[in-house]
């Protein structure tokens, strides 16, 4: 066996292992088997940012940041134009056409808002209709929203004008020129019985002749109506002779009671053909239009003969006295069916009806007996009335007939020496209590009906 020189080299042995250079020598045996941290990951390369890149980007974020705060802005305005705003009491104000601005500056003036500017902003950007001049109710407390939408709207403050039934054209025509809400003038008087007295809605600025247009429209509507179911014993040919008779019954009863009635008695005496002897008719055929004549009619004009003088005429007279209502109207159309032919005041404001002419005379007495009582007791109260007591009864066969049926003569009441008669129809008319000198009378509260210390009556001799 060769054995090994000591010259050669020695065998080979494993190579040691080399430990990580940062790691330290383990100094425990549990800190020996836990794993090795990954080293971390090497650092990318810093590159520069283009141009266009960082403007798109600095865009966008100012983008951001401008919706944001404009969703702040419209949350805050939102907020403050729902407020309640600065006005203590509901408040009317006149709002002329004008520019958005001058329109805040009004209404900043008036109390109605508190900031003019956010007003401007709300009605420019908030709206899509534009403001509406007119007259306008603001409630208290309202906010600009509520302010803005009441100016889009256009609702308007609305006015009321009353005409009482009995007017006639040329009184609603006086009445129009006194309201001096309204403007413009009226072309022309309507034609007599040709406008429908009522309560009627309008607005401030509205012309005067656009109200006598819509009284002559509803005028036309409710005649046709009316026309379409009237009875057929009416002796009435046309609507215009409808329109007369309700005129008749207007001026002779204040009532709603009675209208129909009182318009039984003129149809029975146009049946029988006996004159409708309407003191009414007696003063239309004297003053027109102007309506009453302020005093009591003299003999003198009963005997006088006019178109519509219905004492001397037979029939109707050519054409109404005054712009009968609704009532009136419907009265004519279907009266009661009585065999009444007069009637006469009965002291409280009505009448008392009578068939025959000793009936009538009795009604007559009695009536004359409450007026001398009244006149004793408020010498003041019969204003324009003939004091003068004629005899209840004249002797038929002294007086001229009135009628064209033989052997039927109409009483009379009688009159003084001096030839004058008593009042015709309303001792009130011409005076300060004659309620269509009244501007704030309305049909529809008889609450501010003025109370009349003489109530309406008819002649002592009414034979109509």
């Amino acid at each position: 066996m060769f054995r090994r020189s000591k010259t050669q080299d020695p065998a080979p042995s494993a190579p040691e292992p080399v430990s990580p250079p940062n790691r330290l020598a383990p100094r425990s045996p549990s800190e020996a088997i836990k794993p090795t941290a990954a080293p971390p990951p090497p650092e990318k390369p810093v590159r520069e940012r283009g141009g266009l890149l960082s403007a798109v980007s600095g865009f966008l974020t100012l983008f951001v940041i401008l919706g944001l705060g404009a969703i702040l802005g419209l949350v805050v305005l939102e907020r403050q134009t729902n407020e309640a705003g600065p006005l203590q009491a509901d408040k009317v104000v006149v709002v002329p056409r004008s520019s958005v601005g001058e329109m805040a500056d009004l209404l900043k003036r008036e109390g109605v808002i508190a900031h003019p500017m956010l007003f401007e902003l709300t009605a420019r950007f908030g709206r899509k209709a534009a403001l509406k001049a007119g007259e306008y109710n603001f409630k208290a407390h309202s906010s600009i929203d509520d302010v803005v939408d009441v100016l889009v709207q256009g609702r308007s403050v609305q006015h009321a004008i009353t005409f009482p039934e009995g007017l006639t054209s040329e009184q609603i025509v006086a009445r129009l020129n006194d309201n001096d809400i309204l403007t413009g003038d009226i072309s022309e008087t309507p034609p007599e019985g040709s406008l429908l007295p009522d309560t009627y809605k309008f607005e401030r600025g509205d012309s005067r002749q656009k109200i006598i247009n819509l009284m002559r429209t509803k005028q036309r509507e409710v005649l046709s109506q009316i026309w379409a179911r009237r009875s057929p014993d009416v002796p009435v040919r046309t609507p215009q002779e409808m329109v007369t008779l309700a005129s008749i019954v207007e001026k002779e009863t204040g009532r709603a009671d009675e209208r129909p009635r009182v318009a039984g008695v003129f149809v029975n005496r146009l049946q029988k053909r006996m004159r409708l002897q309407s003191d009414p008719t007696i003063v239309y055929g004297l003053v027109g239009g102007r309506g009453t004549l302020g005093r009591g009619i003299l003999r003198s004009e009963i005997d006088r003969v006019t178109p519509y003088n219905t004492y001397a005429i037979e029939g109707l007279p050519p054409g109404p006295i005054a712009n009968p209502g609704r009532a009136a109207l419907e009265a004519v159309a279907n009266p009661s069916r009585t065999k009444e032919l007069f009637f006469v005041a009965d002291g409280t404001g009505g009448h008392v009806f009578a068939e025959t002419l000793e009936a009538h005379n009795r009604n007559v007495a009695r009536w004359r007996q409450v007026e001398k009582a009244k006149a004793a007791a408020d010498p003041g109260s019969a204003v324009g009335v003939d004091k003068v007591e004629p005899p209840p009864q004249a002797d038929p066969s002294a007086l001229p007939s009135r009628t064209s049926l033989p052997g039927a003569p109409l009483a009379y009441d009688g009159s003084d020496p001096n030839g004058t008669r008593s009042r015709a129809f309303d001792a009130s008319e011409g005076t300060a209590r004659d309620p269509l000198r009244n501007k704030t009378f309305d049909l529809n509260s008889p609450k501010t009906v003025p109370v009349l210390s003489q109530p309406k009556s008819a002649p002592a001799s009414r034979n109509p």
